[in-house]
């Protein structure tokens, strides 16, 4: 198995967990910042036009490292960060879901219904909405992209 670099990231179901526990949006919306300070630091060198994410208010850059896994296919992981507190949450957020997967499963994955589950849609601004679905489209271009080199 692929060791994943975002392993001090939350898993998916914790948050998703952690999310239950908060009534309050202005708790879930700490708890989205706290989930942004795991994330590690982006090296300057990964801060490059190419990896930056376009459709976003923020400066955001992400960054995919793609590692062969023979037949079960390629696994992604990625690094990112963003000039927002928030964003960087909603990165981490992605990287829980996404990072360390392999290009079939991440493509199959339904990570806006996990958006609005936890309540973000209805909590963010339309702008941060946009920008969440730009990051997920990111991710879901560099799996496809994976599968095509691998083919």
């Amino acid at each position: 198995m692929i060791a994943n670099p975002s392993e001090t990231l939350a898993a998916i179901d914790e948050i998703v967990d952690n999310f239950s526990l908060l009534d309050e949006w202005d708790d879930r919306y700490r708890y989205v910042i706290e989930l942004g300070r795991s994330l590690g630091a982006l090296p300057e060198r990964e801060r490059t036009e190419a990896n930056r994410v376009q459709g976003c208010a923020s400066q955001v850059w992400l960054a995919t490292t793609v590692h062969s896994n023979g037949r079960g296919g390629p696994v992604l992981t990625f690094s990112g960060d963003s000039d927002a507190h928030i964003v960087r949450g909603l990165i981490a957020i992605l990287f829980a879901i996404f990072s360390g997967k392999r290009a079939a499963d991440i493509l199959s994955t339904d990570a806006i219904a996990l958006f609005e589950r936890l309540g973000l849609r209805e909590h963010l601004t339309p702008q941060r909405s946009n920008g969440f679905r730009s990051m997920m489209e990111r991710i879901r271009a560099d799996a496809r992209a994976a599968l095509a080199t691998q083919a």
